[in-house]
């Protein structure tokens, strides 16, 4: 059974967190990292050039991509963060990946586009959700807890157009697609595996500590507060472009 275990709602955060939390997301914003699906100049240049099946290449792609896919970790150290059980991380994570990989082959493969700014905008608001729901806020306003094995598979999907729409971006050959499309898929699965490892790795040993209910719910708000900073982001430049 999947841990009820939820951070209790609190009063605001103290002004030396929110000074944290400000401080963190200008960096962010700053440098450009808001970008969650942009790839690097000389992998694009390679998606676009490259032609046959080069299955090695573009599991290297895929995984450096989820390592440093912030919003998919965002949302995935959500997901687990209250889940003890091997099982249920396990049974947790294969629904974002089932999700993911599904509409990031389909996406592209039948050529399906969202506008890169409401696309991430949505996957930002999954980890505010996530954040919500960590916090028990749902059950708090609306006196029902949504069903997280769907809420997981739905966003999960989300998440993959997000990378489809930026992958089409770069019009890769049709030579190997297919298969170049499942070898990227691979990595992503292998590289979100190691992210979570580290994930898993650190939460288990905050968990160990006393502190951890107080801090796991400051975690969560500033999650939630990262996840609304990073949908105006993506708002405000859908209008602007």
């Amino acid at each position: 059974m999947v841990s009820t275990q939820r951070a209790q709602w609190r009063p605001p955060l103290p002004w030396q967190a929110l000074l944290a939390l400000v401080i963190c997301l200008a960096a962010v914003l700053l440098t450009g990292a808001a970008y969650a699906h942009n790839v690097t100049e000389g992998d694009a240049g390679y998606v676009q050039e490259v032609t046959g099946f080069r299955p090695f290449s573009f599991i290297y792609l895929g995984a450096k991509h989820m390592m440093t896919g912030y919003d998919h970790l965002l949302f995935l150290a959500g997901v687990i963060f209250f889940l003890y059980r091997a099982k249920d991380i396990a049974i947790y994570v294969s629904l974002f990946a089932i999700g993911h990989s599904v509409t990031m082959i389909a996406g592209v493969w039948w050529s399906i586009a969202i506008n890169p700014f409401i696309i991430d905008a949505i996957i930002a608001f999954s980890v505010v959700y996530k954040a919500l729901d960590n916090l028990g806020a749902f059950r708090l306003w609306f006196g029902v807890q949504p069903d997280t094995k769907a809420a997981t598979l739905v966003f999960g999907l989300l998440h993959g157009f997000g990378l489809a729409t930026k992958i089409q971006d770069y019009d890769m050959s049709t030579d190997g697609l297919l298969g170049n499309l499942i070898a990227f898929n691979v990595g992503v699965e292998i590289g979100q595996l190691l992210a979570l490892a580290l994930i898993l790795l650190a939460m288990n040993q905050w968990r160990t500590r006393p502190a951890f209910a107080r801090q796991a719910y400051t975690a969560n708000v500033l999650m939630m507060v990262a996840g609304f900073a990073l949908m105006g982001f993506q708002i405000t430049g859908y209008f602007v472009a």
